[in-house]
């Protein structure tokens, strides 16, 4: 209960939050949260309505709300020569006009980042780019039709799975164009956005903001490649915190990462061998610092453990191996790995 004296302003910003979350059941839930009458949360959302902010249909019990967008621009560009920057000024600035600055600066990175690879790589005959704002959030996409993102990565560095493609940029510094790019701009856009998603063939790869990698299949053939990408309209995060989070001390570039470990599991198997281990490990010696995230990793097999926390360690003494969220049987197996054959802890 957060009592009666909530003000005006904070109850009419929770609405609209409670209607972006789902639009079912608002004056409900708004009414136990505040602990507000039914007649003074009706005259809240009327008033939210008479301003343009959101919309509904249904009767007064079965009542479902909207929120209504309230900036909008979507166009398709020929992909031969286009500039990240016109398609910046042309469609997402106008929509996210207004924002506070950080945000807006988000929009900027994550845009041009996006189109530009989408310029540079996919080969597509066309980009299309699309942006739409509401009292809460603002939403991104840019898609191509060109060959797809996870089968361009498996092609170029020889992957057995495409799904190793989205491994390989969960760690970032991953590019099929050394020469022109850093690999750097997919994994941080996914970390600025509350949420990332990227969709090509039958696989997405998404990242949200708290934070968590998921693999996903997919039904269906989508060709070409697509990135969504959502935030806040309110958000507090910078580019240089996040920028700043993936560097190590005394060392201003990207030469840390975080390895969502659970994206090495393909159809449920479990991770057991060295070559799992292996292709898990693979450009970690390009970081100072690659912290391994077991979340949602039951258990490894002793070989697994060995190869990545005693061979790989040894042999890349100047890389920082740590773990996190780590089950009791994972923890004993790195720690067995640690001390090594023969040792005791």
């Amino acid at each position: 209960m957060m009592g009666t004296m909530g003000d005006t302003e904070s109850i009419r910003k929770r609405a609209l939050s409670l209607i972006s979350e789902d639009g079912r059941g608002v004056a409900m839930r708004l009414a136990k949260e505040f602990d507000l009458s039914r007649q003074a949360v009706h005259k809240h959302l009327k008033e939210l309505r008479s301003t343009g902010l959101i919309e509904a249909e249904g009767s007064t019990r079965a009542r479902v709300y909207r929120l209504v967008p309230l900036a909008s621009a979507h166009r398709s560009y020929p992909r031969e020569g286009l500039a990240e920057d016109r398609v910046w000024r042309e469609i997402v600035a106008p929509v996210v006009s207004g924002l506070p600055e950080n945000v807006v600066d988000i929009w900027r990175y994550g845009v041009t980042e996006m189109v530009n690879n989408a310029v540079d790589h996919s080969g597509s005959p066309t980009v299309e780019v699309g942006a739409w704002r509401d009292a809460v959030k603002t939403f991104g996409m840019i898609r191509d039709a060109g060959e797809g993102i996870f089968l361009k990565i498996q092609r170029a560095f020889g992957f057995y799975d495409p799904r190793e493609s989205i491994l390989e940029l969960a760690k970032g510094k991953l590019t099929t164009d050394p020469v022109n790019h850093t690999g750097e701009g997919i994994f941080f856009a996914s970390r600025v956005f509350d949420s990332f998603l990227i969709r090509s063939g039958n696989l997405s790869f998404f990242h949200d903001k708290y934070p968590l990698d998921l693999l996903a299949d997919r039904p269906g053939e989508a060709l070409g490649t697509t990135v969504n990408m959502w935030l806040s309209n309110g958000s507090l995060r910078t580019l240089k915190s996040v920028f700043d989070e993936f560097a190590v001390p005394e060392a201003y570039t990207f030469a840390k990462t975080i390895v969502p470990v659970r994206l090495a599991q393909y159809e449920g198997e479990k991770l057991v061998s060295r070559s799992q281990a292996k292709r898990l490990s693979m450009r970690f010696e390009r970081f100072r610092h690659v912290i391994l995230d077991f979340a949602e990793v039951v258990e490894i097999g002793q070989a697994f453990a060995d190869e990545l926390f005693r061979v790989f360690a040894q042999a890349h003494p100047q890389v920082e191996l740590s773990a996190e969220n780590m089950t009791p049987e994972v923890e004993r197996m790195v720690q067995r790995a640690r001390v090594g054959p023969g040792e005791t802890a």
